[in-house]
């Protein structure tokens, strides 16, 4: 037996296991005897089979299963301790002929990363404060969100919502055969409903409007009846409405402005975190050239072709070219393996990465307070998938990481606003 190696990229290797008969005729003779004793024939009696028929009739199936067990066996034993292969090893190819055995391997080999300074690495953070004006906003608008819509006899105002029937109409204004939508609601008090407030402002129920939307080629003709003109009375600020809204927490206006207060602290507060980690492995990958093995990459991107399976519910549609996917995926792919590794080499780096029980409760109380469940539900949750286990100990080791690193790059606080713009800014480029 012999294992040759190619060097495809730094990261690439091509493993080319070969073997002779008498390497595999131990395993081979093991497995005739194995057989002999359950193979029955016609005519023989189990374990009376001549070994010279069972190879004839049997011996391609029997061998070549044994020579997948080999192939296992060698890769286990020789090439993981060897080269401590990351990724899904792809096997180019397999042939056993004239007594002689070649395998090909495509195996990825984990990357060297060489940290940076990580005290030079700049990332902005946003840093919001509720004020008591937001949170007047906010209860504005579930006093608005909980109150009720009725119909008045009165005109259409900027804060009037409008049930209308709508048919198309072609560039000489005549209806369009089955190009209409009845019973639409048209609430004029959104952004999007601008044009439609300019049209409509001062109509009253029963009243036509003919109204264009666009420019040019792109113009829409259309034809408005308005049926009903409503308006919205908001919710009374009582003590059941304050009680459902806060679920159970307060039961007065001043206890129901702080618990809001503290609901969107904690949303500012857990949104912060989660755009300075995408900040902070953005900042790190950019810092950092990092090769990610083609077998790891595949490994991602089979990973975004199976989520989107998932979300299809369980099969992909007709049209779906896995292949033009996974290329336009292929940017996000290398760079997620990035960080991966970044990842590892920072565990390995920073010390306290150790997984406590501790941990674990405070993560899934965290995750469970998020999903509306408790955590002991969560608990029997993780207990009964080990893999998802698994996961959640990695989320939490990626979080530690993510602890330190607070503490180790370059902070730029910005308010809300700045963090904003900054974000649209990075968009355009």
């Amino acid at each position: 037996m012999n294992i040759s190696v190619k060097e495809l990229t730094k990261v690439d290797k091509e493993l080319t296991l070969t073997a002779k008969r008498e390497d595999l005729q131990e395993t081979f003779n093991e497995a005739y005897k194995k057989y002999k004793t359950q193979i029955a024939l016609p005519g023989f009696r189990p374990g009376k089979v001549p070994m010279g028929m069972i190879k004839k009739r049997f011996g391609t199936e029997i061998e070549y299963e044994e020579i997948n067990k080999y192939v296992q066996k060698v890769f286990e034993k020789d090439v993981v301790p060897e080269y401590n292969p990351v990724g899904e090893t792809e096997m180019v190819d397999m042939t056993w002929e004239n007594d002689e055995l070649e395998v090909i391997f495509k195996i990825g080999t984990k990357p060297e990363v060489e940290l940076k300074d990580l005290s030079k690495i700049k990332v902005n953070k946003m840093v919001h404060d509720v004020t008591d004006e937001e949170v007047s906003e906010e209860i504005e608008r579930t006093l608005e969100r909980e109150g009720s819509w009725e119909d008045v006899d009165g005109k259409a105002t900027k804060d009037s919502k409008l049930i209308v029937d709508v048919i198309s109409l072609d560039k000489d204004g005549n209806p369009v055969d089955g190009e209409q939508d009845v019973d639409q609601v048209i609430d004029l008090r959104q952004d999007g409903a601008k044009d439609f407030l300019k049209s409509l402002k001062g109509k009253s129920a029963g009243d036509v409007v003919d109204m264009e939307l666009g420019e040019g080629d792109e113009k829409d003709r259309f034809r408005v009846t308005i049926k009903k003109v409503q308006k919205l009375n908001k919710a009374e600020m009582n003590e059941e409405f304050i009680s459902k809204n806060s679920n159970g927490e307060a039961k007065t206006e001043d206890e129901f402005k702080s618990y809001i207060k503290s609901q969107m602290q904690k949303y500012y507060d857990q949104t912060s975190e989660d755009l300075f980690k995408n900040e902070v492995v953005e900042a790190l990958v950019d810092a950092h050239k990092v090769d990610v093995p083609e077998v790891f990459l595949e490994q991602v991107l089979n990973s975004y072709v199976e989520q989107q399976k998932q979300q299809q519910g369980g099969t992909l549609p007709e049209n779906f070219d896995e292949v033009v996917y996974k290329e336009e995926m292929r940017e996000r792919g290398l760079r997620e393996g990035q960080w991966y590794f970044i990842s590892q080499k920072l565990q390995e780096t920073f010390e306290d990465i150790e997984i406590k029980p501790e941990d674990i409760d405070e993560f899934i109380s965290v995750e469970a307070a998020r999903y509306g469940a408790s955590p002991d539900q969560l608990k029997q949750y993780y207990a009964q998938n080990p893999n998802l286990l698994e996961q959640l100990r990695s989320s939490i080791r990626e979080n530690k990481v993510f602890d330190k690193l607070e503490d180790e790059v370059k902070i730029a606080e910005l308010d809300k606003e700045k963090y904003r713009k900054f974000q649209e800014k990075k968009s355009k480029k």
